[in-house]
């Protein structure tokens, strides 16, 4: 073990995702077993500079797995971009005894570990979006609950377009990717899904897609957006007095983001989290952990953060089946 490190603190930072509390729950018992002691630190990184720091036992993460959201909570900060108040968060480390921090976020948050990093702060980071947008890692934690979420909302939504005979305009989460709407439209069986890899603003498209299905006997069509793509009411509307056909817009937005975890989310973030206090035993810092390949790996901080997404050869060719399987 390190003798580095014997206190941590873990935050909770950006936009919840469903798993985060299994992370939490791993670091602090796992900490807890190789001797450290560990800081819950309240409100991600604003917390942080405002020293909203809590002592962490066994007890204090007892039954919150199966809750979404995270404990810790978590709030936006802009001002971390500041490199003063980096310095302030350091110096609150240092005044508290924490010698390293596991961060819990998206990119954002790790763009501020990075800075911190950078610094001399040990830091740790653990994918936890939604989104699925985390280039150096194959999964991030809460995108099967959120994946799960919207395929059932979206099923509900199939039954009553059926019903009416109505095209139905679906906006999914998912920021600038499009890895839920993806998902959603080959496990919901839409007839056309918009992600911001391939969207050419080319809403004739759209329009003979729906054509093209009425034209073969199908009355009602489930078209699946990706929030990154624009405003899906406008979008609809447009459609629809253009082509004469019935479209009615839902926006799926923030009950994405809650609900009871999935069993892969409770799994993944728990293991995640220990191997984030591991690292730090190890001596390692200063690195994100992933799921890669099949197995729980860790990146320099600096090459996670440059890795690039977009549209992957694996998104390609799921973006191909689903246009097969739609028609």
């Amino acid at each position: 073990m390190s003798d580095s490190i014997k206190t941590i603190g873990v935050l909770t930072s950006g936009g919840d995702s469903p798993g985060m509390n299994a992370v939490v729950r791993a670091v602090v018992r796992r900490g807890l077993s190789k001797g450290l002691n560990v800081k819950g630190i309240r409100r991600g990184y604003l917390g942080l500079i405002g020293e909203e720091i809590v002592d962490m036992e066994a007890r204090s993460v007892s039954n919150v797995m199966q809750h979404g959201g995270t404990i810790l909570e978590t709030e936006r900060c802009p001002e971390f971009e500041l490199s003063e108040i980096q310095d302030k968060a350091i110096e609150i480390c240092k005044k508290n005894g924490i010698d390293a921090l596991v961060i819990a976020g998206g990119d954002g948050s790790f763009k501020g570990a990075q800075k911190l990093a950078h610094k001399g702060m040990n830091v740790i980071g653990i994918p936890c979006t939604i989104d699925g947008d985390i280039s150096c890692s194959d999964y991030t934690i809460g995108f099967d609950t959120a994946v799960n979420t919207a395929m059932r909302a979206i099923d509900n939504i199939r039954d009553t377009a059926s019903s009416h005979e109505k095209c139905s305009m679906i906006e999914v989460m998912g920021r600038n990717a499009g890895y839920i709407a993806l998902w959603c439209g080959i496990a919901n069986g839409a007839e056309s899904v918009v992600i911001p890899e391939t969207y050419d603003y080319n809403e004739v498209k759209i329009m003979k897609t729906i054509a093209k299905h009425r034209e073969n006997g199908k009355k009602n069509n489930i078209i699946i957006n990706a929030e990154g793509v624009g405003d899906t009411s406008k979008m609809a509307k447009r459609i629809q007095a253009i082509s004469g056909i019935h479209v009615r817009a839902t926006i799926l937005s923030y009950i994405q983001r809650g609900g009871t975890p999935t069993c892969r989310d409770r799994v993944y973030a728990s293991v995640m989290g220990a191997k984030a206090v591991d690292l730090l035993c190890e001596g390692k810092s200063n690195r994100i952990v992933a799921y890669k390949n099949g197995n729980f790996v860790d990146y320099d901080v600096d090459e996670a953060l440059s890795m690039k997404g977009g549209m992957t050869e694996g998104l390609k060719y799921m973006y191909e089946i689903l246009e097969d399987l739609s028609v």
